[in-house]
């Protein structure tokens, strides 16, 4: 392995010996009747409301018969009821295993046939999937201090492999094919994350996080879930992300936002319907975009409509979200994503071949998982002898020391001999006024050559011209890296999160591109 341009921040502070659940209850010894949750219904909970909750769910799982190392499903979307079962796992020594409610049934059969749990808990007062997924199984509705769910349980497998010690939640990757991945997070990897998130955007208690970013993704659960807890920062909890409820919310009481780059272009776009080129009447003082790359010009409009520096980051479920991000001021040029986070080390691997100064991300630090459960071989070519993490991400490093992440490995484009890096080609469409974003991917055509698509979401299709659009483009892209198609749109595939889903877009798109 040729490995260069290695870097790391900070001395590792090593596995913490917190667990997740005493987050909670120290946050309620230290600031008691404060707020700490805005539930779905607008429903307020003080941080004594809130370990309650946490001592309920866990006092529900502990007359199931939940013992220790048990898996608990938990089919959820945002809500008190949530967070409280995957804190109340942890009291209760289980593993929370958090699905998204909207996923489908045959989907949340895979991973259940996984994750073997002994029990499932619905979140049905907040989710209508969730609902009708609890129904179809003959669930046992259960009320308490965290709302209302429906549980379920399983018998004990007739075998079973015990996860890594410590892992205290399960999070299933959005896979292409194949089998669910179960990545295992330990609590040293969600105490780690949640200090680290809360640090870097400086949260304290009386601030107030918009939480839509769901807390079945890693996204949500660590820089959201487990940051507020570790600062003692509320939560307004968002079951699904609406551009005219987080412009309200941020004019009432939101002061940190973290999102990814569809839920600021749809925020953007809502402000522009009403008349309005930026956001007023708002106390928000961190602003954040992550799960996608960062063009200039994208960068430089959500600075000016939030008056505000927007910062970068760079993560995946296997490193508990983080791994590097910006701590940049309002204006300035940079679009990497920082340098590492405190304890964690990124080096490249430049043996693939690709450009100069071009190498995988690997990583090591206490935000690697312990691995993927039930999984030993997928493990060991995840994670080497030396501990550190194959992302499966190009990057390189700049001369500040900054990472920049140019694309997936498997999603590199060969194109007559040259590397195409998908990002490249959609900063270029995310330059026009009328995109909201894009997603680029290589199709094999005849040779063993790749073409280039590309997929773009419009405020109006209708309204623009494609020959203008491929002017747009080829003003910004040399002849290789241009598409060979480009397909206009008002909707892309994506998962709860809001990442595009880009498996799925030659089925999606089908009919258009034969």
């Amino acid at each position: 392995m040729n490995k260069s341009n290695g870097f790391s921040q900070g001395s590792s502070p090593g596995m913490t010996n917190t667990l997740i659940h005493d987050l909670v209850f120290s946050a309620a010894e230290r600031f008691g009747a404060d707020l700490a949750l805005i539930d779905h219904d607008g429903c307020r909970f003080s941080w004594l409301d809130y370990a309650g909750a946490v001592r309920e769910a866990a006092a529900v799982l502990s007359g199931a018969h939940i013992a220790p190392g048990d898996r608990v499903m938990i089919v959820a979307e945002n809500s008190v009821a949530a967070a409280a079962f995957v804190f109340g796992a942890s009291l209760a020594g289980a593993i929370a295993v958090p699905v998204n409610a909207r996923m489908s049934a045959p989907e949340l059969a895979r991973i259940a046939g996984h994750a073997l749990p002994r029990l499932t808990v619905w979140t049905t007062d907040v989710s209508a999937e969730a609902k009708a997924h609890a129904a179809a199984a003959g669930a046992t509705p259960v009320a308490g201090g965290f709302g209302h769910v429906s549980i379920k349980g399983d018998a004990p497998p007739a075998v079973d492999i015990p996860p890594a010690a410590d892992v205290v939640v399960l999070l299933y990757t959005t896979g292409t094919t194949g089998d669910p991945k179960g990545v295992e997070l330990t609590q040293g990897n969600l105490t780690f994350a949640g200090q680290a998130s809360a640090t870097l955007r400086g949260m304290r208690p009386g601030d107030v996080i918009y939480g839509a970013l769901p807390m079945t993704h890693v996204f949500g659960l660590a820089s959201m879930l487990m940051a507020g807890a570790t600062a003692g920062a509320a939560i307004r909890l968002a079951p699904r992300f609406r551009a005219d409820r987080l412009l309200a919310a941020l004019r009432e009481d939101v002061t940190m936002l973290p999102a990814v780059p569809q839920m600021h272009a749809l925020l953007m776009q809502h402000v522009a319907s009403l008349g309005e080129d930026k956001l007023t009447g708002s106390e928000l003082r961190y602003v954040s975009s992550g799960a996608a790359p960062l063009d200039p010009a994208w960068k430089r409009k959500a600075e000016a409509f939030y008056g505000l520096a927007l910062q970068n980051g760079y993560g995946m479920t296997e490193t508990t979200a983080g791994v590097s991000s910006t701590r940049n001021p309002i204006g300035s040029p940079d679009t990497s994503v920082g340098k590492p986070l405190p304890g964690v080390e990124v080096r490249l691997d430049t043996s693939l071949g690709s450009e100069p100064g071009v190498g995988e991300v690997l990583t090591r630090g206490p935000h690697v998982m312990a691995g993927y459960f039930r999984n030993p071989q997928e493990t060991a070519r995840a994670i080497g002898a030396d501990g550190f993490l194959r992302t499966g991400d190009l990057g390189r490093i700049d001369e500040d020391g900054n990472l920049h992440i140019v694309g997936r490995a498997k999603e590199l484009i060969i194109r007559s001999g040259f590397n195409v890096y998908p990002p490249e080609v959609e900063a270029a469409f995310n330059d026009h006024p009328m995109v909201v974003q894009c997603a680029v991917i290589g199709r094999r055509v005849e040779g063993g050559n790749e073409e280039v698509l590309a997929f773009v979401q419009c405020v109006d299709p209708s309204a623009i011209d494609l020959e203008e659009m491929k002017a747009f483009v080829a003003a910004r892209l040399t002849s290789y890296k241009r598409p060979s198609h480009i397909i206009l749109t008002t909707q892309l595939p994506a998962a709860s999160t809001g990442k595009i889903l880009k498996h799925q877009l030659l089925e999606a798109f089908k009919a258009q591109l034969t």
